[in-house]
């Protein structure tokens, strides 16, 4: 194994978990999740060598990986395979299964652009300016997309739910 081969491996084995779980909050398939980080970091191996600054690994691969996720959603609806609606891998959390699969369901509603705001801003707690620059628009759209999620979100939870 090379050197670069082993600083790829090392990368991936310490960060692909987190990367998952970000894809999957984007798409709410497991499988879909793993598809897309394979994209991701199949990008990021590929381009590897002109990556000079390794400390923003994880700026391109998450870039990559919302990009990947936002042109799947641009295929048409045949491109798509849901086998279940349901999660089939559960999560330890401290809240109440049916409140994450609440949360699950209503975030599925939420349009994929502001879905993608929504996990980059709340879950990869990125700021305003880095969500722009990930999605290549302005502030104001990072800004005014996060506002119309969370109004979309809030709308499919229940008032137990949004309490929580």
């Amino acid at each position: 194994m090379t050197d670069r081969d082993t600083a790829f491996a090392e990368y991936f084995a310490a960060r692909s978990d987190a990367m998952r779980g970000t894809a999957f909050l984007l798409c709410g398939d497991w499988h879909r999740a793993e598809d897309l980080t394979q994209v991701a970091f199949t990008k990021l191996y590929l381009a590897w060598d002109r990556v000079s600054r390794h400390e923003a690994l994880d700026g391109y691969v998450r870039q990559t990986l919302v990009r990947a996720f936002l042109d799947e959603r641009r295929l048409g609806w045949w491109h798509r395979v849901r086998v279940t609606d349901r999660p089939l891998d559960a999560a330890t959390h401290d809240r109440a299964p049916d409140d994450r699969i609440a949360m699950l369901a209503a975030l599925a509603v939420v349009p994929a652009r502001q879905r993608a705001v929504l996990i980059l801003r709340y879950w990869e707690d990125l700021s305003v300016q880095e969500t722009a620059a990930l999605l290549s628009c302005t502030t104001g759209t990072v800004k005014s997309q996060a506002a119309r999620g969370l109004q979309t979100l809030r709308s499919h939870l229940s008032p137990a739910t949004r309490d929580h």
